[in-house]
């Protein structure tokens, strides 16, 4: 991982890159315009080109471009399938072969973060990591009381690759601004890299799942790895077994799907109410089944915090456009901040933008599937179609973005279940502000 800092300069150079590719076709749009093309359809094949190069250079570097890259997904609803696909497939791929730091690494980070003496806590500890990821991996052993835990180990040099990483990254927010009208991108990426620093110290997700460990603790439907000892640089926490959630997603009977897919949303909606946390990353690898039937939620290095729970203003704003309340809905979005003051919006056609979205929560039951994810996708991401121009206008709140993923990427992860299920319910359960 010595190869983080080494490559520096040449990652920073793949980054400046971004924005002088968007100047120069933005010189080649002019010329097409000067050729008699129409401004819209020259401006739709420009957010197109633009979004291609942006996710292909951060899908091609690892580190904070990566994790960046990756967040920057929540915006996915807005682009078009054939960029968003092979931007994720290199992102899977360069995950998976993210490759193991060397024993001897492994050994000192353990040293620095648990003391000279480390192999003392531990029964056993085993040199092949068991998992990797972007800035770190895990490793199984057995704690000196007997108990098998994870540990999890940030790669050296890690951090100021991420920040470095990150400082060059947020000069994308012009070029951003440039893809998505409507959102006040500087001030995005900005959240996003606050954000995404945090995931550095492991303290701060220590403190995270500590919080999820007690509120959830001895409950019959969820299993939350409790702490075990938390460095700036090194997670030790009990080990979790259990069926991972893309088993259930690829080889799940129609009944345990259903199920499961109940206890992720139950679970992702009460987390601001009996935690004061939002688990904010709903990807189906942090999530299994164990063996006793529970749903086991694993990474807590991402989260949001509500110490009231969830702010009201969600749930009036699902109301409003349940009931077609169009005019009021569109003054609660500006208020919110997601339609920003200079942005001109129908209050009907965003209605109808937003109406499919929201019928999970318009009928008793409802059954999530690929075949729905897709024309909800197909029909915002066709340039030809009312729908692509009004989600160009909406805007992110930085106060929301967390909210904005986990509400995105949990849909995504419901399609992929293919499962159905009384979701309203849950709504009116955990959503403040959803019956007023």
């Amino acid at each position: 991982m010595s190869e983080l800092p080494r490559k520096a300069i040449s990652r920073a150079a793949r980054l400046a890159s971004l924005p002088l590719g968007a100047a120069s076709r933005a010189t080649l749009d002019f010329g097409k315009r000067l050729g008699g093309q129409s401004s819209e359809l020259v401006s739709a094949e420009a957010q197109r080109r633009t979004a291609e190069q942006v996710f292909k250079v951060l899908g091609e570097l690892k580190g904070g471009a990566m994790k960046f890259g990756q967040t920057l997904s929540v915006l996915e609803s807005a682009l078009p399938e054939e960029l968003i696909g092979p931007y994720r497939d290199t992102l899977t791929r360069l995950q998976e072969a993210a490759p193991p730091m060397p024993t001897s690494t492994v050994h000192e980070v353990l040293e620095e973060n648990l003391g000279r003496h480390w192999q003392k806590l531990f029964v056993s500890f085993d040199d092949d990591p068991a998992a990797a990821a972007s800035i770190g991996q895990v490793h199984r052993a057995v704690w000196h009381d007997g108990r098998d835990v994870a540990v999890k180990i940030q790669y050296p040099g890690a951090d100021d690759a991420l920040r470095s990483d990150l400082n060059q990254v947020s000069r994308l927010g012009r070029t951003i601004g440039s893809m998505f009208p409507g959102i006040d991108a500087k001030a995005l990426v900005e959240e996003l890299h606050d954000r995404m620093l945090e995931e550095l110290d492991y303290r701060l997700e220590a403190d995270a799942q500590e919080g999820f460990a007690h509120a959830y603790d001895g409950d019959d439907e969820f299993a939350v790895p409790r702490l075990v000892h938390g460095a700036q640089h090194v997670l030790v926490s009990e080990w979790l077994d259990g069926t991972p959630l893309s088993e259930i997603i690829s080889t799940g009977t129609q009944e345990e799907r259903d199920r499961v897919g109940l206890l992720y949303v139950r679970f992702l909606f009460s987390g601001p109410e009996r935690a004061g946390l939002l688990h904010a990353d709903p990807h189906p690898g942090n999530y299994r089944i164990t063996p006793d039937g529970r749903l086991g939620v694993l990474d807590y290095g991402a989260v949001a915090r509500f110490p009231e729970g969830l702010p009201s203003s969600i749930g009036r704003l699902i109301r409003r456009a349940l009931d077609g309340e169009t005019d009021e809905m569109l003054e609660g979005l500006r208020e919110e901040g997601f339609v920003r003051p200079h942005i001109d919006v129908d209050p009907q056609g965003l209605y109808e933008y937003l109406a499919p979205f929201l019928e999970p929560a318009r009928h008793e039951t409802f059954h999530f599937n690929r075949a729905w994810m897709r024309e909800q996708f197909n029909r915002i991401n066709d340039p030809r179609r009312p729908g692509y121009t009004i989600g160009l206008k909406l805007n992110v709140p930085p106060a929301y973005l967390l909210v904005h993923r986990v509400w995105l990427g949990g849909i995504g992860v419901l399609s992929q279940l293919d499962c159905e299920g009384p979701f309203r319910a849950e709504f009116e359960r955990w959503v403040p502000g959803f019956h007023s």
